[in-house]
């Protein structure tokens, strides 16, 4: 009796199941951090004498885990704290008035939360906020969507080049100076577009390149390191971690600190949320805070590529033992 009709419906009925499980996988993943967005210890600085400041923090304060206050003697000092990336703003107090810093090349939704959240608390107060924007997005992107906007397609660069290697059946160094040279590729045409066609990136141009690159070598590797151990179910492992996870965890589109926990953490520990801080840094702030996100994309990809070696090392093995031992069975023969 043919097993076929079985079989057919065993696999109509996992379809029929799978792809709603994935549908809701995307959905969870996608919406619901976009329905809890807002601030979670958000990093707020604070300036001035501690006596003219502590009211300031006592009505910042009432947003109950919504600001991380970072205390400063003076608006240098905030300014400083701003270019470097510690915080995302200041509330500077001054014999005129409360006067609000910003960056909306940090993130311009978060700039602009700040100026509504320190604007209602003025007014309570009978006073009027004056805002200066520190760290200014460049006028080709000032709601910073350009900038959001190449996460994906990095991703999916990255992993089109790792499932091409893997299905090419380059194994070893090949495949290791494939992703190389296509991830620095990458990086150069990304840089090329970003900056020097569109304008939307205002840092140095081989740093940008850089991280373009890195970030595409840190998903390719991924990619292909996974399926040299597992075969190509590791092409759609990655990849599903990459975008159901990765892309909209990475709060290029806010800020870490606006996702709910621990969504904002992980996404920095996974390639898209680590691109999109690096980028910032090396393309507004002359590089600070990149250390964090550069050393996340190189274990990254000191992982995949050593996974890809590891996996060719070990099918060698394999295929070295084989022979031998069928040699052997055929000489007791």
């Amino acid at each position: 009796m043919s097993t076929a009709p079985a079989g057919n419906a065993r696999r109509m009925i996992a379809i029929a199941v799978l792809v709603p499980v994935l549908a809701a996988l995307a959905l969870w993943a996608f919406a619901w951090p976009a329905a809890r967005t807002a601030p979670r210890d958000l990093p707020l600085g604070v300036a001035g004498p501690a006596a003219a400041t502590a009211q300031v923090e006592k009505q910042l304060n009432r947003h109950e885990g919504a600001f991380e206050i970072h205390r400063y003697p003076d608006e240098a000092g905030a300014r400083a704290a701003i270019k470097d990336r510690a915080v995302y703003g200041a509330v500077v107090v001054t014999p005129e008035g409360p006067e609000l810093l910003t960056a909306s090349a940090a993130s311009p939704a978060v700039a602009q939360l700040l100026q509504q959240a320190v604007a209602e608390q003025a007014a309570a107060a009978g006073a009027q906020v004056r805002t200066v924007d520190v760290v200014a997005a460049p006028a080709n992107d000032p709601r910073g969507a350009a900038l959001s906007a190449s996460v994906l397609p990095l991703a999916l660069a990255g992993m089109a080049a790792g499932a091409l290697v893997t299905f090419s059946g380059l194994r070893g160094t090949r495949a290791v100076a494939a992703l190389v040279g296509a991830s620095a590729l990458v990086g150069v045409a990304a840089a090329g577009i970003a900056d020097s066609w569109l304008g939307v990136l205002a840092g140095d141009w081989w740093a940008e390149a850089g991280a373009f690159g890195l970030t595409t070598l840190a998903v390719s590797g991924a990619v292909a390191g996974l399926a040299a151990l597992l075969g190509t179910a590791g092409v759609g492992i990655t990849a599903g971690v990459v975008m159901f996870f990765g892309n909209p965890w990475s709060g290029a589109a806010s800020a870490p600190q606006m996702l709910p926990e621990p969504v904002g953490t992980i996404g920095q520990w996974l390639p898209p949320g680590a691109s999109a801080t690096l980028m910032r840094s090396v393309a507004y702030f002359d590089g600070a805070a990149a250390t964090g996100p550069v050393l996340t994309l190189t274990w990254w990809t000191a992982l995949g590529l050593g996974a890809v070696l590891l996996g060719h090392a070990l099918k060698a093995r394999r295929a070295g033992v084989e022979p031998v031992a069928e040699r052997e069975l055929a000489t007791v023969g």
